[in-house]
């Protein structure tokens, strides 16, 4: 056994013993969406024919590419285009006996002037192409081949000019590269908001432009088995979020605490401070919105397991008044938590809150005695 292999294959013993011992709420837990929004799913046995659907869809694949390839083939349509016509141009010259390994004649009018190999061809290809025009090499009426072929090349420029371009600048200003300056807390709180239980999240807009007609909305990922006996990997259930001024057309010019109220219909309602964390879900959070200066939609996201969801605190403050009369945002404290007084379940909340209500209309009233009465019948002859 060779002695380098020693130390890795120890570190994967150490791995999967620690992983095997960990208590079940502290084994990593994969998400299905990242921290930033990113989708961590992979697709596979993709059939033939769906592949190609890629392909007739090439406009989204381009756009979908990272910058490094999308890069490698602008440069690829550029140069492969130049150099194919130039190989076009050299055929013509070459058919016409244009070169000067033919030794024309002082009266010969070649296709295109001053072609005199296939360095000169590629050279005019690419002043065809992008519209240099030296004046140096030119096309005459001698040649209708190259006539055609000077359209050809000049027609097909366009598109590949205007393809690859628009594909650049459309990556360039994504919708999504306006998500950037959207950003969530790194966790979640549960505590008491209004006299209710809730999951509590903030978010901010880091810039002073809006979006236009936000919208927040959750998703919460688990697996589930139905009363057939069906397991169902990454069930959905709608989580609704709110704001003190709604959840539709948010003003969101400034950090906003959105926040989920636990109740009977929530799937948090059976969870507890002490089991949340023994619990396998992923809380998915989206916000839609448009962007007001290019009128584009926009969608941002982000997770939260139940490492991230801290039982029995709420956000600090973050907005503040100075003396000059502007609001001032401290994003120091965007994340930060303070400990609250917050019931251990949903359940013990609602309870409490039930038993008040009771004593109030003199249910259960432990003061309130009954005595019977022994009615005598006087009414005997």
């Amino acid at each position: 056994m060779k002695v380098g292999l020693l130390p890795g294959r120890m570190l994967n013993f150490l791995c999967k013993h620690l992983d095997c011992h960990l208590p079940e709420g502290k084994r990593r837990r994969g998400r299905l969406v990242s921290k930033d929004g990113r989708c961590n799913i992979e697709f596979g046995n993709v059939e033939e024919q769906t592949r190609f659907a890629f392909l007739s869809d090439i406009w989204t694949t381009v756009l979908d590419l990272k910058w490094r390839f999308q890069m490698a083939i602008f440069l690829t349509a550029f140069l492969g285009s130049w150099f194919l016509f130039g190989l076009l141009w050299y055929a013509v010259a070459y058919l016409h006996q244009d070169l000067p390994q033919f030794n024309p004649s002082p009266n010969h009018t070649p296709c295109v002037e001053n072609i005199n190999g296939l360095t000169s061809s590629f050279l005019f290809s690419l002043e065809t192409q992008v519209t240099i025009g030296y004046g140096f090499r030119c096309v005459t009426e001698q040649c209708a081949t190259a006539i055609s072929l000077l359209i050809a090349q000049s027609i097909l420029g366009v598109v590949v000019n205007s393809f690859m371009c628009g594909a650049i600048l459309a990556k360039i200003s994504r919708p999504k590269k306006r998500g950037k300056t959207i950003t969530f807390s790194k966790n979640a709180a549960i505590s008491k908001r209004g006299g209710k239980l809730s999951l509590i999240i903030r978010v901010a807009n880091l810039r002073k432009s809006l979006l236009i007609g936000s919208h927040i909305y959750g998703k919460l990922l688990k697996t589930t088995v139905t009363p057939e006996g069906e397991t169902i990997i990454l069930d959905q259930v709608n989580i609704d979020f709110m704001v003190d001024a709604g959840n539709e057309n948010l003003f969101f010019i400034s950090p906003l605490t959105i926040y989920h109220i636990i109740d009977k219909n929530s799937p948090f309602f059976e969870m507890t401070a002490e089991t949340i964390l023994q619990q396998d879900f992923e809380l998915v959070v989206f916000l839609d919105g448009t962007v007001e200066a290019t009128s584009a939609t926009c969608q941002v996201r982000t997770s939260y397991i139940p490492e991230e969801v801290f039982w029995g605190y709420r956000f600090a403050p973050i907005v503040s008044k100075t003396k000059e009369g502007k609001y001032r945002v401290d994003f120091s404290n965007f994340s930060k938590m303070v400990a609250v007084d917050t019931p251990h379940c949903a359940f013990c909340l609602y309870n409490e809150r039930d038993a008040k209500t009771r004593l109030k209309k003199a249910y259960d009233n432990p003061g309130f005695e009954l005595s019977e009465v022994n009615e005598i019948d006087e009414t005997k002859m």
